[in-house]
């Protein structure tokens, strides 16, 4: 069970405050697995499907559809309206984002956007929008609320229109070639454009194209995935993915499973939801996350990983897979390759958990002010996030403001999965006996796998944050599997 956190009211402060040690590189507060993107406080009811949307705050422009796609608008009344609804957590919409359809969530102070889309500021809408930004649709709320399903079920309607328009430009296409070889051939690329959309089409289309002596990018080809996939997000030929189908009910149960601490249940049941339906990157992600964070099981969740990235995939399930590589990549000793991995996570979709983990290796590379404006961006991304207010009480010790750190720490003794830092913290304001427990907490009951503790271990004890437990026989005893020095990125306590 992951508990609710209280608020850590100091956390904007201390990000203003922060004047830290030269090597101090702790960090953390959890955040790994279930996934990569359940934030901290979130209990076992946490949704599985989240839907990339990316805020349109006051002043930020209309995006532009990639890909020859289209553009999903929601425009909520309030961040408390937008908070709980079922649009953040739909599959269909989910699932949308691997096919290139970007959502877009306009804040109410966004003139600019509601005026061109005659979005009136009392009420809830949905706007769907070509990549001209022409309106295909909309879908306004009723009695105050907005039906997701209609939503759905607008967005899925053109995407069934703009495949059978892609389909009859296919069969033309070969009915022409041998009579009309250039016309074919222009009829192919226009498939090839909008590849995104139905990505097996566009398979199609650049294997006419080659076969016509016209080669396409090999790695946006890479992108579509193998032959055989099916397209994202289609059920029965012209249905709906149903939000709670067998997929879904699978993933909530290894969700479950995995929350519990059951992680070769977990394991079991995300494979099983990913057989169910190989084109679902969520899927995939939770399980390559399980591999990599809760059972280090590195070699498959690489594996997994590059299967997200060879395959159409949503913009969370990229971030995930790119941050998740990224840290794999800094633990064998390629810090320059990890951070490229950590910049196109954010490019993707920033997760705080990628803001946090580029603090963490700024701070261990001696550039406080740097690892500072990561922090400050973690925060503001996720403020209420209590993996983020963890994170930073930590900082807060090692600033010297112990008092506060200390209360931060009290107030979340709960949160098993973030003993490590909580220890960190205690270390700091020098109670050894309460670092010392936590440590073994963490080691011993939140960690399950020696190959996942011989990693902790040896961040232990490399980690300043505990450099004065480091010559302290208990603590040697205690992280005996450490398998030796210099295996780390500069010492520092990752946010695994």
């Amino acid at each position: 069970m992951i508990h609710r956190l209280r608020p850590l009211a100091l956390v904007v402060v201390l990000l203003s405050l922060v004047a830290l040690p030269a090597a101090a590189t702790c960090g953390g507060g959890g955040g790994g697995g279930t996934g990569g993107v359940m934030p901290g406080g979130m209990d076992d009811q946490a949704p599985v499907y989240r839907v990339s949307w990316k805020v349109l705050g006051p002043g930020a422009a209309a995006p532009k559809a990639p890909d020859a796609a289209l553009v999903l608008y929601w425009f909520p009344t309030s961040p408390r309206e937008a908070q709980g609804s079922p649009l953040q957590t739909s599959r269909p919409l989910s699932l949308a984002g691997s096919r290139c359809v970007a959502t877009s969530l306009v804040t109410p102070d966004n003139q600019e956007v509601r005026s061109t889309f005659k979005a009136p500021a009392g009420d809830q809408l949905a706007v769907l929008a070509g990549p001209d930004g022409s309106e295909i649709g909309r879908v306004a709320a009723s009695n105050g609320k907005l039906d997701v399903r209609a939503v759905e079920k607008l967005l899925y309607g053109e995407l069934d229109k703009r495949e059978e328009s892609l389909q009859s430009l296919i069969d033309g296409a070969g009915k022409k070639e041998s009579a009309d070889r250039d016309g074919a051939i222009a009829d192919y690329k226009k498939v090839w454009e909008q590849r995104c959309l139905v990505p097996s089409l566009g398979r199609k289309a650049a294997k006419a194209l080659k076969k016509l002596g016209v080669d396409v990018d090999k790695s946006a080809l890479l992108r579509l995935g193998p032959d055989g996939l099916a397209d994202p997000g289609r059920g029965s030929r012209g249905g709906l993915v149903n939000e709670m189908d067998e997929v879904e009910k699978t993933l909530r149960a290894g969700l479950d499973a995995e929350i519990a601490a059951r992680y070769r249940d977990a394991e079991r049941l995300y494979a099983k939801a990913v057989e169910l339906d190989p084109s679902d990157p969520t899927a995939l992600r939770f399980l390559g996350e399980l591999y990599r964070h809760q059972t280090g099981d590195w070699d498959k969740s690489r594996a997994v990983f590059e299967r997200v990235l060879a395959q159409p995939a949503d913009p969370i399930a990229r971030a995930v897979a790119l941050h998740g590589l990224g840290k794999m990549t800094i633990h064998a000793g390629r810090n320059a390759d990890g951070l490229a991995l950590f910049e196109s996570s954010l490019a993707e979709y920033p997760l705080p958990i990628t803001y946090r983990n580029l603090a963490v290796y700024w701070f261990s590379e001696k550039q406080a002010e740097k690892a500072a404006g990561f922090m400050r961006q973690a925060l503001a991304l996720a403020p209420e996030d209590g993996y983020n207010q963890i994170f930073a009480a930590v900082y807060l010790a090692a600033a010297g403001h112990k008092d506060e750190a200390l209360k931060a720490a009290k107030a979340n003794h709960g949160v098993l999965e973030a003993s490590y830092n909580l220890a960190a913290i205690y270390a700091q304001a020098g109670d050894r006996k309460k670092a010392m427990e936590l440590l073994r907490r963490h080691f011993y009951q939140y960690e399950r796998f020696d190959a996942v503790r011989a990693m902790e271990m040896q961040e232990a004890r490399d980690d300043y944050m505990f450099a004065s437990l480091h010559q302290d026989p208990e603590f040697v005893e205690l992280t005996k599997l450490a398998p030796g020095h210099g295996m780390m990125m500069s010492g520092a306590k990752k946010d695994r």
